[in-house]
């Protein structure tokens, strides 16, 4: 073997190595939200989140879904807005956010029991939970009868995001330190997240915002960001519950936002799911995935309408 095709890998692992270091964002993430910011521990994690409002309002948590560059930020477009009528509190999940990021095996179960422990510690009258997060909701409400939540607001929810079965190759190739970052830094590259959010989340990309989209970057360059991620990607993070089950089996009443032109958790899935669990369905014409984003006076109105203690919308 010549000298060149000996170091020729080298200097590959080398370019790199150089490449996630120049990646790495070194400033600190600022909140995604305005509001009081505040911190708590759960099981050796610090756990961010923004509050707002008056806490003699009925309280509202707002769960955020799961991607390689989620945050409480998914809520932006509501959270000032809703904070006139609600006591509102928007978490950063572990792994994500300005949470903390530690390289754990992040797990379905994992989410399920800190969605658990999370209401409660605030103990809301309502929950709105997004993707994923609406699973991890429904169980946790379906595992413990003791939490104070009357309303459930449910976008786009899905208890499969991944592959199936599991692909434990994947997560560890993600998870790796040198070719697992590159290949992460390449799923959550500038380009990629404009496709991303013009191919499932926005029906107008317009609406997600050059701003926006530089904070989805700034937040997956963090140190560990993708753990968590590793575990989303490779099919760890999909639930075994039956959605429909579970909400009949809650008989908490329930709405389930749709928009209307979402492919990857088409609407069909929504009227199915509606239908099986006799739950209400409202459908966003011109939205994918965020409907929450891209009609926020509109959703605002749909929590007002079907969380108790508020008068009809007046639009």
């Amino acid at each position: 073997m010549s000298l060149r095709k000996f170091l020729a890998p080298l200097a590959a692992v080398g370019g790199i190595v150089a490449a996630n270091r120049r990646l790495r964002s070194t400033d600190e993430l600022p909140p995604a939200l305005d509001g009081r910011q505040h911190s708590y521990r759960w099981r050796g994690i610090d756990v961010a989140y923004t509050e707002a409002g008056d806490p003699d309002d009925p309280t509202l948590v707002l769960v955020h879904g799961i991607n390689a560059a989620g945050s409480s930020g998914e809520y932006r477009a509501i959270f000032e807005a809703l904070a006139d009528d609600y006591h509102v509190i928007a978490p950063d999940l572990p792994g994500y956010g300005r949470s903390d990021r530690p390289p754990l095996q992040y797990s379905a179960r994992l989410y399920t029991t800190f969605v658990d422990d999370l209401l409660s510690k605030f103990e809301p009258q309502a929950v709105v939970a997004s993707s994923l997060s609406a699973a991890y909701t429904l169980e946790a409400l379906t595992e413990t009868d003791d939490h104070t939540v009357e309303e459930l607001l449910l976008i786009c929810p899905t208890a499969k995001a991944g592959p199936e079965p599991p692909k434990q190759w994947l997560r560890q190739l993600i998870r790796s330190p040198v070719v697992g970052e590159g290949l992460f830094n390449l799923i959550t590259s500038r380009p990629a997240i404009r496709y991303f959010n013009a191919d499932h989340g926005y029906y107008d990309p317009s609406k997600a915002g050059d701003d926006w989209q530089a904070y989805e970057w700034q937040t997956a360059h963090q140190p560990n960001a993708r753990f968590a991620s590793a575990s989303f990607i490779s099919g760890y993070l999909n639930s075994e519950l039956d959605l429909a089950s579970a909400i009949e089996e809650l008989d908490v009443p329930t709405t389930i936002v749709w928009g209307r032109d979402a492919d990857i958790t088409p609407l069909e899935d929504g009227r199915e799911l509606a239908e099986e669990a006799d739950a209400t369905l409202v459908v966003f014409d011109r939205a994918l995935l965020l409907p929450h984003v891209e009609f926020p006076e509109e959703f605002i109105d749909v929590v007002d309408e079907h969380v108790d203690g508020h008068p009809e919308p007046t639009a």
